[in-house]
């Protein structure tokens, strides 16, 4: 059978950031098996990669996909495995299911998973918003686990990389409002995203049309204001997860906040210019200060030496670079701050934290879904009506 092909779309060995919940490096002591569905997926590589790079404790791992998928194989730590089909029996005696397959993917197979004793981690939209599932960043709402159903939500990526800034604002000086315009890089929209945009560069080189398939537009050269459809309240879906989101993450069910996501030619890393407005006053030393002080949050702040955070230097990392802080001049006050937040995607922006997560269900004893432990299931604070999704239009 035909391996899985290609490095991952940036070069070098990754660089992660310190770990935050420690995973124990003994791979023989109180291993689990671990499933990764998607595993020939972008996000599924990267994941497969991080659970090797962060030595979590892995008894057995199965690599699952689509059944166009099965039999390939791919090449890990000098091991060849084989990929499997992601069927329900499939999670017969696995612990913790990755799932990066799509919301269908896991709407289908993430409850025949925890049916077979799986706990799922899931990167898609499907379960995110629902009230009893916890939506979790690492360094914000770990404790949100502790009542999980059997399925904990990934956030998108793009809320990933500014909720943890934004606790930190919470925390200290209260948040009233956010707005916040993303930048984000064609692997969020996947492989065939990231050839398309090769194509095109050297469609532009060769002097030849360039060829749009899947975006509306090139995206070469261009910036498309449209990911995912649009809603009938004009925002489209993407821009939606950030408002609903961030509200769940944080614990803000009324949060005053608005979106505007951008697709740019940028290969890896989303970068968002975020503007908020704080309750209390805030000086920009202090929201440095306070930024700098959250595990996996690097400020890169030097603007007389060109110092700021950079996609193509976030890429391969795991950290969140914030810079740019400013105060925002059209709020009174000294209550507007103004800044810049760039992130890996494909990994704190998806694989990373769904292995952070991994680590504290493991650390703290949560593996199994609240209902087998006999502790209080999670409920979501009570969401403001705004926070409903609309129906997407045709």
């Amino acid at each position: 059978m035909p391996a899985v092909g290609g490095p991952l779309v940036y070069s070098g060995r990754a660089r992660p950031c310190d770990r935050t919940s420690g995973a124990a490096p003994d791979m023989n002591r109180h291993t689990l098996t671990v499933a990764v569905v998607g595993a020939t997926g972008v996000v599924g590589r990267t994941m497969i990669q991080i659970l090797n790079e962060r030595e979590f404790p892995v008894g057995g791992l199965r690599l699952l996909a689509s059944g166009r998928s099965a039999g390939r194989t791919v090449s890990i730590d000098g091991r060849t495995l084989e990929i499997g089909e992601a069927v329900p029996d499939a999670f017969e005696g696995v612990d913790i299911a990755l799932f990066s397959a799509g919301a269908d993917v896991s709407m289908e197979l993430a409850p025949a998973a925890v049916a077979r004793g799986a706990t799922v981690i899931d990167n898609s939209s499907a379960w995110r918003m629902d009230p009893t599932v916890p939506l979790v960043v690492s360094q914000v709402n770990a404790n949100d686990l502790e009542g999980h159903p059997g399925i904990i939500a990934n956030p998108n990526c793009s809320t990933m990389q500014l909720a943890p800034v934004l606790m930190a604002l919470r925390d200290a000086v209260g948040l009233e409002r956010v707005v916040v315009d993303t930048y984000q890089s064609v692997s969020g929209t996947g492989a065939d995203a990231i050839a398309e945009l090769e194509g095109q560069i050297r469609a532009h080189a060769a002097g030849q049309a360039p060829v749009a398939n899947v975006y509306p537009h090139p995206i070469a050269f261009n910036a498309l204001p449209e990911i995912d459809v649009f809603l009938p309240n004009g925002y489209t879906k993407e821009e939606w997860k950030v408002v609903t989101e961030n509200r769940k993450i944080l614990h803000l069910p009324d949060l005053r906040i608005s979106c505007t996501a951008v697709r740019i030619p940028v290969f890896v890393s989303h970068s968002e210019a975020v503007h908020v407005e704080t309750r209390e006053p805030i000086t920009p030393e202090r929201a440095r200060e306070l930024f700098a002080a959250v595990p996996g949050v690097v400020v890169q702040d030097d603007p007389a030496a060109h110092g700021y955070p950079l996609a193509t230097e976030a890429a391969g990392r795991d950290e969140i670079f914030v810079g740019r802080v400013r105060r925002d001049v059209s709020i009174a006050d000294d209550r507007g701050l103004a800044f810049w937040v760039v992130s890996d995607n494909l990994r704190k922006g998806a694989a990373t934290n769904a292995i952070e997560l991994a680590e504290v269900l493991r650390e703290r004893g949560w593996v199994a879904s609240a209902a087998a432990r006999g502790a209080r299931p999670f409920a979501a604070f009570q969401a403001a009506a705004a926070t409903e999704a609309p129906e997407a239009t045709a």
